[in-house]
């Protein structure tokens, strides 16, 4: 078992995946993902963007292939201890808005925080700095039920950003936003995730949503097919990447 490149906080090799009626999701993908990078995972619906994810965030084991975080194997590891890494290390974000009814949106977006073991009131300034950040500080003390679909998706996203995970994995975080309150989120997203190192790996079929990412891999029946390499301003070119989406035949 070869170990993963020292500068990749997520590696995957070979990853194949079937659902349930036996339908392939994943054939043979590899990739690799850099420390602080934002990684977009482009592709029509039905091309594996979401079981990709899942896969890597440990969400699902893999059933053939590997998945490293930070040098640690993440297919080897039990459903429990899985559970603790996404837990302490990654975030996630839904296409469409899942909150704990009973709570309201500043306890939902610190919820996370205090599984971790902190305190109720350091939970509770995170959470309304970041509520104020995506423009919903007033709604702070509304139940879900009280807010509009749009407000409770900037819920979910700050409740991802709160924790400062070490890897946030964003499956179409802003397909249930309009257009203006989609920019802002997006914007919001990976400036924190910038300013905070935060490792993004994001998946959308929207052109606009993956330019914002510094690199593209495009997906296709659950195959690789493309690498489109974004170096930042006044960086390296892009014949000076290096491609990390293989393709599979």
């Amino acid at each position: 078992m070869e170990a993963p490149p020292d500068n990749d906080v997520l590696w995957a090799r070979a990853l194949h995946f079937q659902h349930d009626d036996g339908s392939p999701a994943l054939s043979g993908v590899s990739l690799g993902v850099r420390e602080s990078e934002i990684l977009a995972v482009s592709g029509p619906r039905g091309s594996g963007k979401t079981t990709l994810l899942r896969c890597l965030s440990g969400l699902v084991p893999v059933r053939r292939g590997e998945v490293w975080f930070n040098s640690v194997p993440v297919h080897t590891m039990g459903s429990l201890t899985r559970e603790r890494l996404r837990r302490d290390r990654f975030g996630w974000i839904d296409p469409a808005p899942s909150l704990v009814p009973e709570l309201n949106a500043w306890e939902n977006t610190a919820l996370p925080l205090m599984l971790r073991g902190t305190s109720r009131r350091r939970a509770k300034k995170a959470a309304l700095e970041w509520l104020e950040r995506l423009d919903i500080g007033e709604g702070a003390r509304k139940r879900p039920h009280q807010l509009v679909q749009a407000e409770r998706q900037r819920v979910c996203i700050a409740r991802a950003l709160a924790p400062a995970p070490s890897v946030l994995f964003a499956d179409e975080p802003t397909a249930s936003l309009h257009r203006a309150d989609r920019a802002h989120a997006l914007r919001t997203l990976t400036t924190a995730a910038r300013s905070h190192g935060i490792t993004v790996v994001l998946a959308t079929h929207d052109p606009e949503t993956a330019a914002l990412a510094d690199r593209t891999v495009s997906l296709l029946d659950g195959r690789c097919v493309q690498t489109v390499h974004l170096p930042p301003v006044g960086g390296p070119t892009e014949s000076e990447g290096r491609a990390a989406c293989s393709l599979s035949v």
